[in-house]
């Protein structure tokens, strides 16, 4: 049976499907906004699996290019590994649905989003967030939803819904939200520095559309016969959660006290191991179990702890930050580095210039374009202290890099004032919570060492929440075991004027705008204490770039001069480059960017330049090159690509009998430009510089 529904979203219709297509899965629906259409199955395994603690659960989102028209690159001409826009739209549709799964369901489970249509116009990500909720709530497959997610714009005082790919260009706030009915599960977006009180107003502006979503989804259910599959309970042994708690209690108790992460996870680990063997014999085969319900005792008295004693894990306050330190030019050679520490958080962040031919080139469904500034987070094992295999570079990683991007993108100077491709790189050398917000720290200040024209720092904070019934706690700068063990991690970045990026996820039902509003508040204090510790290592850009770094400059020359620079077959701008040792780019408006490794390569290409596209005036001095020597004067190269004549007449103050007397070929000589005559040719005269010397040495004279 097909069951379609559809409702108007922001002036545009919102069609869900199920019924037509990809029958055999658990749960499939088809999601059409404008003339981008997703397909989103989700299929599960019949039997749980055995040999795990955690819930199996994987989603993949693909942009098939054929939905635009478009054959994909390369050599193999088909869909490869997803790129990082499929990555990153992936981590949207997974973060809010993980937590709606009931706790020990153990089936392999996977949500495919395919995107199989696109009108480049209509962004296909949230579209694979209400298919994802939709595929599942009508699965049999246990779900507490539906869920739905939104896309939120600001242009000027307006707050739009689902803004267009181009409206999103123009637009101060760039936020994707997803939410039960009740609440918000899950933000990520971007801002021009916005004030918390304007993010609020983003949030519920988008939380009511999310509510009408939510109710279609809700009419297209009321139409199938949803039978959810069943949870098989665990046998649990008689007595051995009593045994397990009297055993771990005090164990765990004594661990929650320890501040120092390492001697913590040992103590914790070494709890857990001591009571897994006393256990061992007596409850044999059941060493997962017991594994679980020691880590739920963990969990239960961390957060009471916290909750009883306001005292968190660490020894501080629910509103301290932990030390920060800040070095600057800790690396040699790099263009411009930083060293953040925020207690056992450290970011070394790098920034690196580079030019045009350094930019990314993205092939996306909407067509072909340039990145010139890239931020990439790498996390490797030894941060926590773990020894593992470099595998590539993870979604995590792809996820926090582009985080700490977007929070730094508002800072950054123009392309035309400063023409530089930027890569900035994090390497995080240890962890123990909310490493993205560190790298954003890092980043800012590697930034302005590079000599980068940075309007000011930013700085992120990660805000965490325990909540038991009416009891809640708003925890700033969290530890990792506090955002394992939390309900909340809220991380927000921008600077003294606003925020720039932000993103939440929430473990529980959702929370309150009571709640983020706190939380939102407490975060802008830390923000500032952040900001106040960055700028006493540097308050502003380098007043220079490193002189590791290319030199860039950039003119503007006529369009009709292009021609005269490229010369016929590029061969005038080979001839530059050559000479030079400079790179230059020249695009269709006639932007010219020239680049050098030292300030003498880039003044000569820029000297070339300029002489080609300045037209040459009579009575001007220059240095020409014979080129070819006839019976009455020499052809000389005075300008790139110009050649004049020196009649024979005017080529020294005496007469001279033949040309080849005082010239050969290739010899450099100082000329003036008598005219041009009206077929634009060029008359120079070594005489006429002669005589200008000769006078300007008889001024001199006669002045002494």
């Amino acid at each position: 049976m097909i069951v379609r529904k559809e409702k108007e979203i922001g002036g545009r219709t919102l069609t869900i499907e199920t019924g037509r297509v990809a029958k055999l899965t658990n749960g499939a629906v088809t999601v059409r906004y404008g003339d981008t259409m997703v397909l989103v199955v989700a299929t599960a395994s019949k039997k749980p699996r055995e040999d795990i603690d955690f819930f199996p659960l994987s989603v993949e989102y693909q942009e098939k290019t054929y939905a635009a028209g478009k054959i994909p690159g390369g050599f193999f001409k088909r869909e490869g590994r997803p790129g990082a826009r499929e990555i990153l739209s992936a981590r949207l549709i997974d973060r809010p649905i993980r937590p709606l799964f009931p706790k020990g369901y153990r089936n392999d489970t996977q949500v495919v989003v395919l995107v199989i249509s696109s009108d480049r116009e209509n962004p296909a990500d949230v579209l694979g967030g209400i298919g994802a909720s939709a595929a599942l709530s009508l699965s049999d497959i246990p779900f507490d939803g539906p869920v739905a997610s939104v896309r939120v714009g600001k242009i000027g005082d307006e707050l739009i819904v689902n803004p267009t790919i181009d409206q999103m260009e123009e637009c101060d706030i760039n936020l994707v939200l997803a939410g039960s009915y009740d609440s918000i599960m899950m933000v990520e977006g971007e801002s021009l520095e916005i004030s918390e009180a304007d993010m609020l107003e983003a949030l519920e502006f988008g939380h009511g559309h999310i509510r009408e979503i939510i109710e279609l989804q809700r009419e297209l259910l009321s139409e199938l016969d949803v039978v959810k599959m069943e949870i098989a309970e665990q046998e649990v042994p008689e007595n051995l959660a009593e045994r397990v708690e009297s055993l771990a209690l005090d164990k765990v108790r004594a661990a929650a006290k320890i501040a120092d992460k390492k001697e913590r996870g040992l103590a914790f680990s070494a709890a857990a191991d001591e009571v897994k063997e006393t256990l061992a014999e007596e409850f044999e085969d059941h060493g997962k179990l017991i594994g679980s319900m020691f880590d739920d005792i963990k969990k239960r008295e961390v957060r009471q702890m916290m909750l009883s004693e306001k005292v968190r894990l660490d020894g501080r306050g629910m509103d301290d930050i932990r030390q920060v330190t800040c070095e600057v030019g800790f690396l040699p050679r790099a263009h411009g580095s930083a060293l953040f520490t925020r207690g056992q958080t450290q970011s070394l962040g790098t920034t690196t210039l580079g030019t045009k031919v350094d930019e990314q080139i993205i092939d996306a469904l909407e067509g072909e374009s340039k990145k010139s500034y890239m931020l990439h987070y790498n996390f490797p094992g030894f941060s926590v202290g773990e020894a593992k295999p470099f595998r590539g570079t993870s979604r995590r990683e792809v996820g926090h890099g582009d985080l700490a991007e977007r929070a730094l993108k508002t800072i950054l100077p123009d392309d035309e004032s400063f023409p530089y491709t930027l890569r900035l790189v994090s390497e995080i050398l240890e962890s123990n919570g909310s490493s993205s917000m560190a790298t954003v720290c890092s980043g800012s200040l590697s930034l302005m060492d590079a000599g980068v024209p940075t309007k000011c720092h930013v700085a992120g904070i990660a805000m965490g929440l325990i909540k038991e019934d009416d009891d809640v706690l708003v925890l700033t700068d969290i530890l990792g075991d506090e955002d394992h063990l939390g309900d909340m991690d809220f991380k927000v970045a921008g600077t003294r004027d606003g925020i720039t990026a932000f993103q939440m996820d929430i473990k529980i039902g959702g929370i309150t705008f009571e709640i983020m509003t706190e939380a939102l508040e407490r975060a802008r204090v830390a923000r500032n204490k952040i900001l106040d510790v960055m700028e006493k290592a540097i308050d502003r850009p380098r007043a220079e770039i490193s002189p590791y770094a290319p030199r860039i400059h950039s003119i503007m020359i006529p369009q009709d001069k292009i021609g005269a620079v490229i010369g016929p077959g590029g061969k005038m701008i080979r001839h530059i480059v050559d000479e030079s040792g400079a790179k230059i780019d020249i695009d269709d408006s006639g932007m010219t960017i020239v680049s050098a490794v030292d300030g003498e390569a880039l003044d000569i290409a820029l000297g070339m330049i300029k002489a080609l596209v300045t037209d040459p005036e009579p009575g001007t001095e220059y240095m020409a090159t014979v080129k070819k020597i006839m019976d009455f004067g020499a052809f000389a190269e005075f300008l790139p690509g110009k050649d004049g004549l020196i009649h024979i007449s005017e080529l020294d103050l005496k007469r001279v009998g033949k040309v080849e007397d005082v010239v050969s070929v290739g010899d450099k000589l100082e000329v003036i430009l008598k005219r041009v005559d009206r077929e634009g040719r060029f008359n120079l005269s070594r005489k006429e510089y002669l005589l200008r010397q000769q006078e300007a040495e008889g001024k001199n004279g006669s002045e002494d």
